[in-house]
């Protein structure tokens, strides 16, 4: 069984959310590790965060730019930007204030693994609908969620699916799917993408309906061999033979475990012990269960196994301080940073770890967490004394100074809140 001192179980909050409040955590340390597992996989009641309803979203409108004028497609243009703008701001905003932060980090996660950005669809409305997909299906069977992304409209427009005739296959999404979202590069050939690649001709974005359909005079129903597997395939038994090959469970798993414990690759041990049960259900719910009541998940090497990456850092700061994720600070910033949700840099999402520690990161993350500590309220941090304000910080953010932190934190105490904002950017605070 793993303990439940405060240190494990604010290790187990900000895996599983964006960063706890020292109540939270105190709160969770008083029911118990594994309680407190349990309790994530439980239905609840209604999140405080589903009662802001989403933007409001215009219509679209299929070629509606074609018989515009320049002022009139400028206008357009400007307001999906804005559209868009005030979506990233509604999903901030949901991170801050759910009572479901698991929920809305799986939604995170996938958002990285199956990654689309706003640049290429330019449809906000579209990118909704995708993030509602990830956060209804993140903790269900991982086929069943492939599925449904694979005819997500965003994704359809990102790998440009209306382009994929039977003449002419185009791979993008064959070639995502393996080597990105299911299987992993060396698990297949150029072969498999080429014969993949047919079987998903003819998808495209019906206009009329605005989902996913088959053009049939487009779609090569011919036999093709993919990973070892010959039939007349469609895209459907593809993604079913691409999640059950034996590639698949490790190089998930591997994934789900990178992103919450600390980098692994598929063939690392506790892959081989945590893959091969998820290979027969592909329950991402039960596969995640495993991991978190796994006692390497709480081991050294995973709670200083990760980077919070800059959405986590800026979400979960704002949460200590009681800050809301309104305003044009939190976007700037996240921008500076180099992570804004709905614009992955490209189809591989966010890299991890290492590439948030560059010098220009870290000075951008010390000048925000300077403009957010004067934001906040610290009375509470005012009111003790000097002496003891390093132990008072550290209570607040859920983290354990190193003895080197905490004498380099000593000197500025006497400011509140320039160690508030120096506390932000030591190691133990960015550090997930």
């Amino acid at each position: 069984m793993i303990g439940s001192d405060r240190s494990t179980v604010a290790h187990l909050l900000r895996r599983t959310g964006f960063g706890p409040t020292a109540a939270e955590v105190d709160a969770a340390a008083a029911k118990g590790y594994d309680a407190v597992v349990a309790a994530l996989f439980e239905p609840t009641a209604a999140d405080p965060a589903d009662s802001t309803p989403p933007p409001a979203f215009a219509a679209y409108t299929p070629g509606g730019q074609r018989n515009l004028t320049p002022e009139q497609r400028r206008a357009l243009n400007q307001q999906r930007v804005a559209e868009f703008g005030a979506l990233q701001s509604w999903w901030l905003h949901r991170m801050i204030t759910t009572e479901r932060p698991f929920r809305e980090k799986l939604t995170f996660l996938w958002h990285g693994h199956f990654a689309t950005s706003f640049e290429k669809v330019r449809r906000a409305d579209a990118m909704y609908r995708q993030n509602q997909l990830f956060r209804t299906m993140g903790l269900g069977n991982f086929e069943d969620l492939t599925q449904a992304v694979a005819k997500d409209p965003a994704m359809l427009v990102w790998l440009d699916a209306g382009t994929d005739k039977k003449a002419h296959p185009n791979e993008n999404f064959a070639r995502e799917l393996m080597e990105l979202f299911v299987l992993g590069l060396g698990a297949y050939s150029e072969d498999d993408v080429r014969e993949a690649a047919r079987a998903f001709t003819g998808w495209y974005l019906n206009p009329r309906t605005d989902a996913w359909a088959i053009q049939p005079n487009q779609h090569d129903g011919g036999l093709k061999t993919v990973l070892g597997q010959t039939g007349p395939w469609g895209g459907e038994q593809v993604i079913h033979i691409a999640v059950n090959h034996p590639a698949s469970a490790p190089f998930v798993t591997a994934r789900l475990w990178s992103h919450l414990a600390y980098p692994v690759a598929p063939n690392d041990p506790v892959v081989a012990d945590l893959a091969p049960a998820f290979a027969r259900d592909h329950d991402i719910g039960a596969l995640v269960r495993r991991m978190l009541l796994d006692d390497r998940f709480v081991a050294p090497a995973a709670r200083g196994g990760l980077v919070k990456q800059p959405v986590e850092w800026m979400i979960g700061t704002l949460r200590v301080l009681g800050l809301p994720a309104t305003g044009p600070r939190v976007l700037a910033g996240l921008r500076q940073l180099g992570q804004v949700p709905f614009e992955p840099p490209n189809v591989g999402g966010w890299p991890q770890n290492e590439y948030w520690l560059s010098t220009a990161s870290s000075l951008a993350r010390l000048n925000i967490a300077a403009a957010l500590a004067t934001a906040a309220d610290l009375s509470a941090i005012r009111a003790v004394s000097p002496s003891g304000r390093v132990d008072a910080v550290a209570h607040l953010l859920s983290v354990e100074w190193s003895a080197h932190t905490a004498s380099s934190l000593q000197p500025v105490a006497a400011n509140e809140r320039e160690l508030v904002a120096l506390a932000l950017v030591a190691p133990e605070f960015v550090l997930a």
